[in-house]
Parts: C-alpha cells; sequence; structure tokens
C-alpha cells in the first residue's frame, strides 16, 4: 500500500505542476520510479489449459 500511496501522490503533484504551466516539472514526477523493474513484465492472453471432455462428446 505504501507504493500506491507514492504513486498517486506523484501523481497529484503532477498535475498540480502541469496546471500551474510546469510541463517538465510534471513529467519529471511521472517518470520517477522508486526501484528499477528486474525483468519485463509480459501477459500472455494464451493460458494453457488441460481439455476438458464431457462424456460421450464426439471427437471433432
Amino acid at each position: 500500500m505504501k507504493g500506491l500511496s507514492k504513486k498517486i501522490e506523484n501523481i497529484f503533484m503532477a498535475i498540480t505542476f502541469a496546471e500551474a504551466g510546469e510541463v517538465e516539472t510534471a513529467r519529471e514526477y511521472m517518470r520517477e520510479e522508486e526501484r528499477p523493474r528486474q525483468f519485463e513484465r509480459v501477459v500472455s492472453s494464451i493460458r494453457l489449459r488441460p481439455e476438458m471432455k464431457a462424456p460421450g462428446a464426439r471427437i471433432r
């Protein structure tokens, strides 16, 4: 939860600076990341599932 609240705080700070015309400062707040990611997060839309077969179903 601490990380989430910090991200929300950074978003609101960026909004405040952007409204005041300080666009570069707002971009810096949006770019900040506390810890670098060690790996690229890849979400596979295809999940391997075991085939489900109903009793009496025919193979097509």
